[in-house]
Formats: C-alpha cells, sequence, structure tokens
C-alpha cells in the first residue's frame, strides 16, 4: 500500500492527495560547490575596473595564473552574470598577450563572442574572429559559426543573418570547413532556433544549390515545424529528389510535427514505416507518441505505450515517464500520475526536477499553498534541487499569499544551494517585500543579488531606492548604490 505523500489540508481540495512513494525517491542532484576562488577573484577585477590600464594593473598584480580552464570559468562567469563586455574583451585580450604562444580554447572563443553579441557589439566580435585568423584559426569551428549568427540573428533580421553568414564565409580561406555544408547546417539551424521555421525555409531554398544539402539539412529543416504539409514537403525533397535514406532523427522530427498537429493516425503509420525499412523506433520516437496522445486527451492510451515499447526492447527513460505523467496531471488524476513515478522508481529511475513541476503546476493552479510547500521541502530532502520553473511556481504562489518567510527561505536556499535564477525570482520577491514594505529584507536579498554579480532589474531597484529613501535608510542606499556600479548598465535613477 502506497503511503500518503503530502499531509492533507485542513480544507477540502478538489484534488486527490499525492502518496509517499512521489517523493520517497528523488535523484541525488549535488550542488557543485566548489568555488573556485581564483575566478571570483578575475571576475571582481573584471567587473569593478573601470578603465583597461586599471584591470591590466589589476590583473597583474594578482598574481593569478591565467590558465586556460581559469579562462573558461571566468568567462563563463562573466556570460551568465552580464558581466561589463567591453571589460571582459580586454581581460581576454590581456590574457593572450600575457604569455608567448599562448591560446584561448574554443569554448573561450565562442563565450568572448556570445558576451560581445549579446551587448550588439558587432564590430568587436569581427575584431576577434580577425584576431583568432591570424593566431590560430583552428579554435574557429562550425559552432562559433553558429554563436555568432545566432546572437545576430535574435538582434536582427533574417537579411542581416545572411549577410553576416557571408561575411564570415569570406573571413576564412577557401579550403575550410565553410566549403561543406557544416556552415549552410549552421545557418538554417539559427534561423530555425532564433527567427521561423518559413524563414529557415526561404533560405534554403535561396541558397540550397550553392551547397549540397546532406541528410543533417534535412533534419533540421523537418524539426519545428507546425504545418505536417510543409514537413511532408521537405521530406520528399529529401527522399524522392536528393535520394537521401531517411534515419531514426528523421522519423523522429515528422513524428512530432504529426503529434502536436494531433495527427495520430500519420504518427503511427509512419511508425509501422520505419519497422518496414529496419529503422528501429528509439526512446524519443515512444516518447513522443505519449505527448501526442496526452494532446487528444488519451493518458490511459499513452501509458499503454510504455508497456508496448518494452516488448521492442526499448526501455522508458525519465523524459517519456514524464511525458506520461504530464499527461494525468494535464486530467487532473493525480494518483494515477503517483502511481506511475511510483513504477518509474521500481524501473531504477529516479524524478528529476521537470518531474516535480509536473506535480508543482497542478498544486499551483489549485492554489494549494501547504502541499506546495512540503513537496518544495521533501524535494530538498532527497537532493533533487529545483530548478528555475520550480522556483517561479513557489515564488509566485507565496506572493499570493504573502507568505514572507516561505518567499525568504525558498531565496536562501537558492544563494546556498546555487540553483534558480536570481533575475526572475528576485523580481516577485522583492515585489512582494515593497509590497509589505519590508525595507530590511528588501535590502539584504538585493545585496546578496548584486554580490552574486546578478543585476537587479530597473523596476526593483527603483522600489527599493524609494522604500529606504522614505525609511531615511540614506547611507545604507548610498552604500548599495556603491556595489552596483560594478554592472555596466546604469541603473536608471
Amino acid at each position: 500500500m502506497m503511503m500518503i505523500l503530502l499531509k492533507p489540508p485542513q480544507c477540502a481540495s478538489r484534488f486527490p492527495r499525492l502518496s509517499s512513494s512521489f517523493l520517497l525517491h528523488s535523484v541525488a542532484i549535488h550542488s557543485s560547490d566548489d568555488n573556485d576562488d581564483d575566478a571570483e577573484a578575475v571576475y571582481r577585477m573584471i567587473n569593478g575596473s573601470t578603465t583597461q590600464r586599471e584591470l591590466k594593473e589589476s590583473l597583474s598584480s594578482s598574481g593569478i595564473h591565467l590558465s586556460k580552464d581559469l579562462i573558461d570559468r571566468v568567462l563563463k562567469r562573466a556570460r551568465f552574470s552580464h558581466a561589463n563586455p567591453i571589460q571582459a574583451l580586454e581581460f581576454y585580450r590581456y590574457a593572450a598577450a600575457a604569455r608567448r604562444g599562448f591560446s584561448h580554447s574554443s569554448f573561450s572563443l565562442d563565450t568572448m563572442l556570445y558576451i560581445l553579441g549579446r551587448n550588439r557589439k558587432f564590430d568587436q566580435i569581427w575584431e576577434v574572429l580577425i584576431e583568432t585568423k591570424r593566431k590560430d584559426r583552428s579554435l574557429i569551428t562550425p559552432r562559433t559559426m553558429q554563436v555568432v549568427l545566432g546572437r545576430v540573428a535574435k538582434l536582427c533580421s533574417v537579411r542581416q543573418t545572411v549577410e553576416s553568414f557571408w561575411k564570415f564565409k569570406r573571413l576564412l580561406p577557401p579550403h575550410s570547413f565553410f566549403d561543406n555544408t557544416a556552415c549552410f547546417n549552421a545557418l538554417l539551424r539559427t534561423l530555425c532556433q532564433e527567427k521561423t521555421m518559413t524563414d529557415a525555409r526561404n533560405v534554403y531554398h535561396s541558397l540550397k544549390h550553392q551547397f549540397q544539402p546532406d541528410l543533417q539539412t534535412f533534419n533540421i529543416l523537418l524539426s519545428g515545424w507546425r504545418s505536417s504539409e510543409e514537413a511532408e514537403a521537405f521530406f520528399h525533397e529529401m527522399t524522392t529528389e536528393k535520394g537521401l535514406k531517411p534515419d531514426v532523427v528523421t522519423y523522429n522530427s515528422l513524428i512530432d510535427v504529426y503529434c502536436k498537429a494531433r495527427e495520430m493516425d500519420k504518427a503511427y503509420k509512419l511508425i509501422d514505416k520505419m519497422r518496414e525499412e529496419d529503422v528501429t523506433p528509439d526512446v524519443i520516437t515512444y516518447t513522443t507518441l505519449i505527448g501526442g496522445l496526452g494532446l487528444i486527451g488519451q493518458p490511459d492510451k499513452a501509458r499503454e505505450v510504455l508497456k508496448e515499447m518494452k516488448e521492442y526492447g526499448c526501455y522508458p527513460d525519465v523524459p517519456a515517464y514524464n511525458a506520461a505523467i504530464r499527461n494525468y496531471c494535464i486530467a487532473r488524476r493525480l494518483r494515477d500520475a503517483d502511481m506511475l513515478v511510483d513504477e518509474m522508481v521500481k524501473n531504477g529511475l529516479s524524478p528529476n526536477a521537470t518531474t516535480y513541476n509536473l506535480f508543482f503546476r497542478v498544486l499551483s493552479l489549485s492554489n494549494d499553498l501547504g502541499r506546495s510547500w512540503e513537496l518544495y521541502e521533501r524535494m530538498l530532502g532527497k537532493g533533487c534541487l529545483p530548478n528555475t520553473q520550480s522556483c517561479m511556481f513557489l515564488i509566485k504562489m507565496f506572493k499570493r499569499h504573502e507568505k514572507v518567510d516561505m518567499a525568504l527561505r525558498l531565496w536562501d536556499d537558492m544563494v546556498v544551494k546555487g540553483f534558480g535564477s536570481y533575475s526572475l525570482v528576485s523580481d516577485v520577491l522583492l515585489d512582494l517585500l515593497c509590497d509589505l514594505a519590508k525595507v530590511d529584507e528588501a535590502e539584504k536579498c538585493l545585496l546578496e543579488m548584486v554580490e552574486k554579480g546578478h543585476r537587479p532589474s530597473n523596476v526593483s531597484f527603483k522600489r527599493i531606492k524609494l522604500l529606504m529613501e522614505l525609511a531615511n535608510k540614506h547611507e545604507e542606499l548610498s552604500n548599495l548604490k556603491q556595489k552596483m556600479a560594478v554592472f555596466s548598465t546604469e541603473i536608471q535613477r
């Protein structure tokens, strides 16, 4: 008999109780508490320096050895903390010039280009690429191209993205990787991710005669379509006109289109065709099918797929179970969802943050604060760290109920254990604290955020600034402004 997962609330709920099986088992995810003092110290120098000379003097006098691994970590920190892009570039260049013959890693190059692109520093991007070409052109890879094009596509038009593609192509000599289809695929993948499938299709048709499309080209173009007619057209061109044989990725992409379009008969027929062509459906195939059955309101049939796939020698993984659990959660059948979690654990699989989020979503919709809090505590107790989505479900509920203690506990856990998005969670948390005039708590949270290298939003800072002025905390406000001076973008007054 399964035990009760959460104690029933005193007031009646229209949702059934969950059993303890769900939270008795959880993946042991340990936070990486490996604080790299050198990386943090260098990052502080980047953010704390206002001039190129000051940064160089700080780095030179620190005595810190700038290894490739350390540079990778510093730039990664700068990327996720939205550090000053120009100072980050000065650090990047200083590290390369500090030792004769030194060459950055591909990771450092791509991360530096990402930082510059996110901040619209496109001229500096091309400068770095030219410098890299002169020193070690092997660092420039198809991934580098995708990083650059991705930033351009995110902020600019399709035309500018294609122009940047050709500019990149002219940057390198004829006999480079840009002579093969990899560059074309990088452009198409970028357009699929950052623009629309229609944009990708149009660019494909305008450039396909200048390249040789391969299987990967069509796999990229097949993923993401909502229209089965469009996807089928590419599949026909691939198999009939180009004579390419589809693989499991190709079939999975087309099955995904059918499932999202709720055309389940076509999805099942394609799986039959896969077997006829000796292409074995994999766990992604079945997971996609489970998701499609959920969209048409057949969670029980989706659960049967979990059993059927085993008969073909394919065993469900955590995402497959999560897809089936999601179907029951959407149908508000939490007992059935919890039984699947129990089955999942018995098969040696551990629930992850996504699994918990499926339950958090239902509890959030029912505004069930008590069971949400208990679920959160048990989640941490089992070593499964929440992700940003988990935190947002919780912090929004705490705000609705004006539960300051719970909200601050969540924030403290984030700071100590290192999970969640400071930027997203802080907006809701600081809004709650300001609404309730909790000026000391708001100041503390904002300081912790800044000390971790995360910049608060203008709205949050302006609210706290006003609150501190009304509380005559002028000295504390001055101290806060000084700490925030490390950010390149000035907080609006």
